[in-house]
């Protein structure tokens, strides 16, 4: 009987850890979803591996969360910001940028970032062009190095808003992310900022 008990049981918690990992995110500026349902998990005294949840039944719950207590200004926000995203992804046009991350997906809070991926031969091609440009930036470590990292994340403010720059090689951009993230082009995030809130959705182009 105890064996039959335990697929519900392991479903009742990771559906608890990816609601207290989203309000996580939402309420303290958790960017890593890995870093909160670790956290998550800690607070909820859960060490079983298989009952972690994945990034997507996360961001479910943090869309759930969202729908309960999301405001105008939250509105108001995020539409800024995916402006501001539009205003980069022109500036950048020549490396092909990407938008990816909470804002691209809807679920940005007050802490996070405007995440764009470009594309280049080097990423000091990155760094000059933005010296050029009169942008100061600063390096971020890349938490897992390997071959699907980007070769730098690059941190600045455009306007007052904070910008994660990841810089890709030419060949990953043929390769989907290590996290599964979409990817969208200038023309779908333009068309996503001027569709209504019912008709929001975006793809990689």
């Amino acid at each position: 009987m105890p064996y039959r008990d335990a697929p519900p049981l392991r479903s009742t918690l990771r559906r608890n850890i990816a609601a207290l990992a989203a309000r996580l995110i939402a309420e303290e500026g958790i960017t890593d979803f890995g870093l909160a349902k670790r956290k998550a998990a800690r607070q909820l005294g859960v060490t079983e591996g298989e009952a972690m949840p994945n990034k997507a039944e996360i961001e479910a719950e943090l869309r759930s969360y969202q729908a309960l207590y999301r405001d105008e200004e939250d509105d108001e926000r995020l539409a800024a910001m995916r402006e501001t995203a539009l205003e980069i992804m022109q500036a950048l046009a020549v490396f092909r940028p990407a938008l990816t991350g909470a804002v691209l997906e809807g679920t940005a809070t007050g802490f996070s970032e405007v995440e764009i991926d470009v594309f280049a031969d080097s990423a000091k091609d990155v760094e000059l062009f933005l010296l050029d440009q009169g942008i100061q930036y600063e390096h971020r470590d890349i938490r897992r190095p390997g071959p699907e990292a980007p070769e730098a994340i690059l941190i600045f403010e455009w306007d007052e808003v904070p910008v994660k720059l990841c810089v890709f090689d030419l060949i990953a951009e043929r390769t989907p992310r290590r996290n599964g993230a979409e990817r969208a082009r200038f023309a779908a995030v333009e068309a996503l900022c001027n569709a209504p809130p019912a008709e929001e959705g975006a793809s990689d182009a």
